[in-house]
């Protein structure tokens, strides 16, 4: 069976680690047919658009992408084309393995823990009121009429969002993928005790939620205690779910305590499109000069090939990366302890290696 894929190279680094990852995913003996298109700074340039309508077009066809790190122009009139993205596709559920595999550099031992992040609601609704405008000014005016509290006129307003539906569904989407992955807990984390009508509804449904899945532990977390209790104990947790902003912070946490970016692999996923896409940003200063670490990249690979039901394609590829970083002799400088004074390997030498891993 062969499967239609979105590829999007990207911007700065991302040619070269898409195409990496292209060849390993290849190498698996999965047959796939790639779509390539354009998104990103590269695509404003070329098309006057960060987010050309032909590459959504293609991703709603194909129903997944590989996704390489791009930037938002700011002259594009686009806050991010990477929220713009989720947003417009309804990729609701960010989805990002922390694992830490022998031979990266860490602190951390045991750590096996899966992010997922409530994607298009919360603080990145992108409703936002700019100090000193007659909106916002009107809106000052209201809140004080309605609360009875004067916010300073030099302010400007961010609107947090979170509904029961939001909720209901990102908490489900974390207990159907514990149970799916074999998992055993699922921790929700919030500022309910402070943010009572927002993170309070978020805490309330993912209660209610949690009572129809018995085969699974339940717990919650202030998100200031639980940034406190993953950097002491990191072992101790199994998934994460949490709104938007805390998301997107507790997730670069669980990729520095296995590493870095480097080897964090992520998805954002909805209920009918997916897209598997590099974590990292897109290094400039090193695009073009075969020097880009694609381990991350290629673990999103892996989850790609899973959520095409290719599961033991994906298995071998994931298989494959963590030998190569075990062995430690085909790595980009990044992953290179200190001390280690072997040549690095360029982002072609890793691939090599990972194909030959695959290829026997």
């Amino acid at each position: 069976m062969s499967h239609r894929v979105t590829l999007i190279p990207g911007d700065g680094i991302g040619p070269e680690v898409v195409e990496a990852t292209r060849r390993v995913v290849e190498a698996t003996g999965v047959a796939i047919e790639w779509d390539r298109q354009e998104m990103g700074a590269g695509a404003f340039a070329r098309t006057g658009s960060p987010l050309p309508g032909a590459t959504l077009d293609s991703i709603r066809g194909t129903g997944v992408a590989l996704k390489g790190p791009v930037e938002t122009p700011i002259t594009s009139g686009m806050r991010s084309v990477n929220v713009t993205l989720r947003q417009d596709l309804d990729l609701y559920a960010c989805v990002r393995p922390c694992r830490r595999y022998p031979g990266v550099p860490s602190v951390y031992g045991d750590v096996d823990l899966i992010v997922v992040r409530e994607n298009t609601e919360g603080m990145y609704t992108g409703i936002e009121f700019a100090m000193g405008e007659p909106d916002t000014k009107e809106l000052l005016r209201f809140i004080e009429a309605a609360t009875g509290r004067r916010i300073r006129e030099d302010s400007g307003v961010s609107i947090k969002t979170i509904s029961r539906e939001g909720s209901e569904r990102i908490v489900r989407y974390a207990f159907e993928l514990a149970r799916a992955r074999g998992r055993h807990r699922v921790t929700a984390s919030h500022k309910a005790n402070i943010m009572k009508v927002t993170d309070g509804v978020f805490l309330e449904v993912a209660r209610v939620v949690a009572a129809s899945y018995a085969d699974l532990a339940f717990d919650d977390r202030i998100i200031d205690a639980l940034c406190m209790e993953l950097i002491r104990t990191p072992e101790r947790f199994d998934v994460l779910v949490m709104p938007n902003l805390y998301g997107d912070v507790v997730s670069d946490l669980g990729a520095g305590l296995i590493g870095g970016l480097g080897v964090a692999p992520g998805g954002h996923l909805g209920d009918t499109m997916a897209v598997f896409e590099a974590t990292h940003g897109t290094a400039p200063r090193l695009a073009g000069r075969n020097l880009a670490n694609p381990v991350g990249l290629m673990l999103s690979g892996a989850m790609l090939l899973r959520h095409l039901a290719e599961g033991e394609a994906g298995d071998r590829l994931e298989a494959a990366v963590a030998a190569i970083l075990a062995d430690g002799t085909h790595v980009t400088r990044d992953l290179r302890e200190p001390g280690d004074d072997r040549p690095p390997a360029t982002t072609v030498g890793v691939a090599d290696a990972v194909v030959s891993a695959l290829v026997g």
